[in-house]
């Protein structure tokens, strides 16, 4: 039989008991979304401030994402690319359109699409560049989260990812971040070796971590010079969330290999993918890399329609507008627990000073219990990025909020 829920604590209960103990949640159990808001079990409504780690850009359910899906669902869910199907092609060519690449390679999680960027690149490395099967590298940033894959954690510094989990995959090369001195060089050093440069172009899970002006202009130039691929995960950034449609873009950097995800799908379906040109793009040939479930019918469908939920609200905008707020906001409060606030966009961060014990976690639980949620990263540091649709008389009403909480610990 199966259970119905009626209370968050029966739902946390069987988490617990059924569920592997892999991620270590706020406690509050929700079972409806609208907009920019969600409701617990018991009916108690929330402002929804991580938005699914900016999967939902386009707010919760969004109808016509809804209808999108609903009425692909009633016609063909999946095909695998064992065929063909009706609703592929129509996505790939808007989807190449939409952000200027030759080619997309469809996928389902960010960590999927990372993966299959770092296989196209070894590919190009190995095919184009003429680096040799077994040389060929790719160099990464410290404090970067691309990821849970084996492969994807060996780039990884963080030991909560890497820890105990047997021999790393070989063919990486770590880096600091925001220092484009490091990454020339490294590149002089063994850029004849070196395949791709993988970056985020602001560091998400590390704390909303925004390089320095130029930095992404900097270090693009550099792989220009030395013939290596810059690859960019825009799975959390990307689509909107920092005020340009591509963090990239607040630089004009157009990368060679452009990986996306979460917010691809709305909110409502995993969706991923890689853009390239051709002469990246087609070094990969049929039965070499692919997904069951990448470029499904209802995938296509949903992601066309999140696209277009985007340009059509001029979420773009919002963000960047309704971002500033937020930081000029938050900056006014006066509290010794606020060491820093930095963001771009509705992709923001406040650095929290432990007082009297309390830490970024007891903020976020007493948030809960004002009516908005985020989560800490990193224990010291809160993420706030609600969902773009989000209104200006909303995010001031959250803000009141965060800061009752603040001061709730004087």
């Amino acid at each position: 039989m199966i259970e119905q829920i009626t209370s968050s604590q029966q739902a946390m209960d069987l988490e617990a008991k059924y569920g592997a103990h892999n991620y270590h949640p706020l406690p509050v159990v929700l079972a409806k979304g609208k907009g920019a808001k969600v409701w617990d079990v018991e009916g108690k409504e929330y402002f929804d401030f991580l938005s699914a780690y900016s999967a939902v850009n386009q707010g919760h359910c969004h109808p016509k994402i809804i209808k999108a899906m609903t009425d692909q669902a009633e016609r063909l869910t999946l095909s695998s690319r064992a065929f063909y199907n009706d609703a592929l092609g129509v996505w790939e060519k808007y989807v190449t359109e939409y952000f200027g690449y030759d080619k997309v390679l469809p996928m389902n999680s960010g960590a999927e699409a990372d993966e299959t960027g770092l296989k196209l690149a070894r590919r190009w490395g190995v095919v184009k560049k003429g680096i040799p099967n077994d040389k060929v590298k790719i160099v990464c940033c410290e404090g970067n989260f691309h990821g849970r894959t084996i492969t994807i954690i060996t780039m990884s510094n963080d030991p909560e990812s890497y820890a105990n989990y047997g021999p790393m995959t070989p063919g990486f090369i770590r880096i600091p971040y925001n220092d484009p001195d490091a990454l020339e060089k490294v590149l002089e050093k063994e850029g004849d070796e070196i395949a791709g440069f993988l970056l985020e172009p602001i560091q998400g899970e590390a704390g909303v971590y925004v390089p320095d002006d130029g930095y992404l202009k900097k270090c693009y130039d550099i792989c220009k010079k030395h013939n290596v691929l810059f690859m960019a995960d825009e799975v959390q950034c990307g689509i909107a969330r920092t005020g340009k449609m591509l963090a990239c873009d607040h630089e004009g950097v157009r990368p060679d290999i452009l990986i996306l995800g979460k917010a691809l799908g709305g909110g409502v379906v995993p969706v991923s993918c890689v853009l390239a040109d051709d002469d990246i793009m087609l070094n990969i040939k049929p039965g070499e890399h692919g997904s069951t479930f990448g470029g499904n019918p209802i995938a296509a469908r949903v992601s066309i329609a999140a696209l277009e939920v985007i340009k059509e609200e001029h979420l773009m905008e919002n963000a960047e507008r309704l971002g500033k707020i937020f930081r000029d906001e938050i900056n006014k409060i006066k509290s010794p627990m606020i060491e820093k606030v930095r963001g771009k966009g509705l992709l923001n961060a406040v650095i929290i000073k432990p007082k009297d014990g309390k830490e970024a976690w007891d903020v976020c639980l007493k948030m809960r219990d004002l009516g908005l949620l985020a989560k800490p990263t990193h224990q010291h540091i809160i993420r706030f990025a609600p969902p773009l649709v989000i209104t200006e008389a909303e995010l001031r009403e959250a803000i009141e909020i965060i800061k009752k909480a603040i001061a709730s610990f004087e």
